[in-house]
């Protein structure tokens, strides 16, 4: 019997952990304890994706909570280290790219204990990034390192990776994805906001680097100013989008904008209905670029980089400077297109990325005893 602790810890990682936590038991042959940090607490974020996804309910919840980087991280570690000096696990395994993945990674073999990576070797080649930091740590501790796209391995044999130790099967997200596709088709969200299907477009922003720094910030409200003049924008907000600017300028902007529904945050089944249906994306989410290549749907990345390239270049995302001017440019040019964007899918984005992940972890296992 394997012995394996699985973290997640914010919202992008319970749509990772789900498949993984699905092949482990189909497989057999796994023990395996369930661990929420509680880096993402909101109902919203955190509880509504565990019962929506069929989730087993978490063995442990760590309830962490918020705090800058240094104190979160150094949280999870101290309430992680017992945790996994009880169950003694043969494996600690971590998904993405948050505060949690390499706060446990530390623990995991600073304790002796081998590590593994899911969605391994992205890199955005921008240290800026809080994400692209814990990227590279985790990477470089860990004993195996299960990557998405071509790109990841590449990025880990340059960085002096023994080859060994990396292993290509494809994004266990999309396996979420593709598995609740007709579950998402019966929610009611578009009746709900009155909404008809690719007459309107979906907004998520939260990265600092957006939503923290004003004139930025108020660049891209420049932009949907206009945008939403002939398209109208559904913004589901996250927490610390509206705790920045609510009762200020730029809130009152966003807010006094007629055709802009802001939302707060929604579940998971919620959120793939409205991007399904929907004539656009525009974000700063490495995760919706994946999964807006899936769905077909154009999406415009309100960023200078990204860590997911094969969605430009085999996928429907393309990279948008943050100015008012690129956002407006891009967005006409897609509207002259009818929004619609050539793409493919990616190798291995099949539904099946968690059952190569639960073979090779058996496999790899039974050459140690």
């Amino acid at each position: 019997m394997i012995k394996i602790i699985c973290v997640c810890g914010a919202r992008p990682n319970f749509m990772k952990i789900d498949p993984i936590m699905k092949a482990f038991q189909k497989h057999g042959g796994f023990e395996t304890l369930l661990v929420h940090t509680g880096q993402h607490y909101d109902e919203n974020m955190s509880k509504l994706f565990f019962e929506e996804l069929h989730i087993p309910k978490p063995d442990i919840n760590l309830e962490v909570g918020s705090g800058s980087h240094a104190v979160q991280t150094a949280e999870i570690m101290k309430r992680f280290e017992p945790v996994a000096l009880n169950f003694k696990p043969d494996y600690v395994l971590v998904v993405g790219d948050v505060n949690s993945t390499i706060a446990c990674g530390l623990v995991a073999v600073k304790l002796g204990v081998k590590l593994i990576h899911v969605e391994a070797g992205l890199r955005s080649f921008d240290r800026t990034m809080p994400e692209e930091i814990n990227r590279l740590l985790t990477d470089s501790i860990s004993d195996l390192l299960f990557v998405t796209e071509q790109s990841g391995v590449n990025n880990l044999i340059r960085e002096g990776i023994n080859s060994d130790k990396i292993h290509f099967v494809g994004n266990v997200m999309i396996d979420t994805l593709l598995a609740n596709r007709k579950k998402a088709e019966c929610s009611l969200i578009l009746s709900k906001l009155n909404l008809e299907k690719k007459k309107y477009a979906v907004v998520t922003l939260h990265r600092p680097s957006n939503v923290d720094n004003p004139q930025i910030f108020g660049q891209i409200l420049s932009a949907f100013e206009e945008i939403q003049k002939d398209l109208k924008l559904v913004f589901p907000i996250h927490p610390r989008t509206r705790n920045n600017w609510k009762g200020k300028d730029l809130g009152n902007r966003l807010e006094s904008m007629t055709n802009v529904i802001l939302l707060d945050p929604i579940g998971y089944l919620d959120f793939l209905c409205l991007m399904a249906n929907s004539a656009l994306v525009l974000t700063d989410s490495g995760g919706i670029q994946e999964e807006t290549t899936i769905l077909g749907i154009s999406c415009m990345t309100l960023r200078e980089n990204t860590e997911r390239p094969v969605t430009i270049t085999e996928g429907t995302n393309q990279l948008v400077r943050l100015t008012c001017e690129d956002i407006l440019s891009h967005y006409r040019d897609l509207k002259s297109n009818r929004y619609n964007i050539s793409g493919k899918i990616p190798r291995f984005w099949d539904g099946k990325a968690a059952d190569r992940v639960a073979e090779i972890i058996h496999n790899t296992y039974s050459k140690l005893i």
